[in-house]
């Protein structure tokens, strides 16, 4: 028989599917029950996040090998469709669960009536998400893949503005060619090694003939181009930059984790098919992901420098978040990983919480006045890019009450996502890099202790440091033209509702600050697991059917 706990694997999926099936079917005019039904299904989806991670670090229930396999409808692998949940998957599921708590809840003040349907597509993205952190098999993933596309082109497209709508086309245009290369990608893969569950490949890839290796590696850079693009590694990132500047404020806050869905993929089959014993195979691709990740911590620096909207320097910070996480998985030490994976949880809050926060500080500032800056880009460009995220005029009305303090609490905000970005002490991005930086100086942690540092970490580490200089200059910059520079202002005018998710998700980053030795040890042990990957294999290769009644296997 299962237990409790292996239901629990396949709840952060059918959780929010339900919830946006029953959405749906709600009137639009019953607002507050939508909200609620939501809320309630957010916070059993963050509850259940809870519990696998929980059940993925040793618990005494928990799984063995901290890692829990679910058949769907009880075929064996490789024939069925399996889902699978070890620490890593469950810190993700874990992550968009507080990402779109903190999006619902700051949608609700004014963004949910810019558009239909904008809870029932929260939850359909939810579902999608958690079903790419929890599958065990490539074409389940494509599926999932597209269910998570096809909700966030209703959320890129939420509300008005031809800017939004341009950007939300183009953003639809990509993605669709990216799930083309998906496609071949894994019919390419299926013809050389007959599965497509992920297990399997790493347990067939080392004994393949040397002639179907081409096939396979052609297979293998046709799928990894695929999740470049969704990682929106350079060159491959032009379209992340407009599409998350026109988005709504909430939608733009929770698709800071969607570049991190590419990021996972690739970190999960890499390291489980192309890393280790893979035999001939072994090391595939590697130069194209650290030079690739290089290129495009570069590019959002320059991004981030050449911008004068704070839309826009946001977008950059999640592309240099995505290059910093690609390059360190190509140096495949579990050291690097580990420093990676807190980097990784705090930078998406941090853009989060960027997100949310711009619109309360450009609430407070009329148009026009950021001219005053003689660097600030040209007059129509930042009309445009303002009109773009705008509500429509029907759907205009004043935010909520003047709460105490509220230039203080935009400021002090605004200073803790700066020294997030830029990787400043004392909150976790300086945490997160130092593990990163501290991994690639230390080759004693995988290898023997009188080796060199190699050239590529060197450069790893002086890219990080002036990647953390270029956002420290852009912030600082922005940051004096709008709290310093004297100019008319209106009071902000601030919901608690909509001050909370951002207040909450900066909690959590001096959450990881102090905790972060307990945060790492988890993360190590998930790095450690991830890099190794032979407990991932066993565990989903040997996972046991359910007997039916009277003893035998259905």
């Amino acid at each position: 028989m299962m237990r409790w706990a292996d239901h629990l694997i396949v709840a952060p999926v059918v959780l929010p599917l339900v919830a946006g099936a029953l959405l749906v079917l709600v009137d639009e005019r019953r607002r507050r029950l939508k909200f609620a039904i939501s809320l309630v299904a957010v916070l059993g989806l963050l509850a259940l996040a809870v519990a696998l991670v929980a059940l993925a670090h040793g618990r005494p229930d928990g799984w063995t090998g901290a890692i829990g396999v679910y058949l769907a409808a009880n075929w064996p692998v490789p024939f069925g469709i399996s889902l699978a949940a070890d620490r890593l998957s469950a810190v993700m599921v874990l992550l968009s669960a507080l990402l779109g708590l903190a999006s619902l809840v700051f949608a609700q003040a004014r963004w949910a009536r810019a558009g239909v349907h904008f809870q029932a597509l929260i939850q359909f993205l939810l579902m999608g998400l958690n079903g790419a952190f929890l599958t065990a098999d490539l074409f389940n993933l494509f599926v999932f893949f597209e269910a998570m596309l096809a909700a966030s082109y209703g959320l890129v497209l939420h509300g008005s503005g031809p800017v939004r709508v341009r950007a939300g086309l183009h953003y639809v245009a990509v993605n669709l060619l990216a799930s083309s290369l998906f496609l071949i990608g894994v019919s390419m893969i299926y013809a050389v090694t007959g599965t497509l569950n992920m297990a399997d490949l790493a347990r067939q890839v080392p004994g393949l003939a040397a002639g179907d290796r081409p096939l396979l590696e052609a297979g293998a850079a046709v799928l990894a181009v695929a999740f470049l693009v969704k990682s929106a590694i350079w060159p491959l990132a032009f379209w992340l930059p407009p599409a998350y500047s026109a988005a709504s404020t909430p939608v733009a806050a929770v698709f800071a984790i969607m570049t991190k869905v590419g990021v996972y993929v690739i970190m999960r089959l890499w390291l489980l098919v192309f890393a280790g014993e893979a035999g001939g195979a072994a090391g595939f691709g590697r130069d194209w992901l650290l030079f690739g990740g290089m290129a495009t911590i570069v590019f959002a620096a320059l991004g981030m420098l050449a911008t004068q909207d704070l839309r826009r320097l946001a977008s950059y910070s999640v592309l240099m978040s995505s290059g910093t996480l690609l390059a360190a998985i190509a140096f495949d030490d579990p050291a690097v990983l580990a420093g990676a994976l807190y980097y990784l949880v705090s930078a998406t809050f941090a853009a989060a919480a960027l997100f949310l926060l711009i619109e309360l500080v450009e609430r407070s500032r009329a148009f026009g006045s950021s001219v005053l800056a003689v660097t600030l880009e040209a007059f129509e460009a930042q009309g445009a890019l303002h009109a773009g995220p705008a509500i429509a005029s029907d759907e205009q009305e004043e935010a909520g009450v003047i709460i105490p303090a509220a230039m203080a609490f935009l400021g002090t905000s605004f200073l803790c996502c700066a020294l997030l970005m830029a990787g400043l002490p004392p909150l976790s991005g300086f945490v997160g890099k130092f593990a990163l930086l501290a991994g690639l100086l230390g080759p004693g942690h995988t290898q023997a202790p009188t080796a060199t540092v190699t050239p590529a970490a060197w450069a790893m580490l002086g890219l990080v440091v002036a990647s953390g200089l270029a956002a420290t200059i852009a912030t600082m910059r922005i940051g004096i033209r709008v709290f310093w520079v004297q100019v008319r202002r209106s009071p902000p005018r601030l919901r608690v509702i909509e001050a909370a998710p951002i207040a909450a998700l900066l909690l959590a980053c001096v959450a990881l600050t102090i905790q972060a030795g307990p945060v790492m040890r988890y993360l190590d042990a998930a790095a450690a697991a991830v890099h190794r990957g032979d407990a991932y294999t066993d565990a989903v290769i040997t996972a046991p059917q359910v007997p039916a009644p009277g003893g035998a296997r259905r």
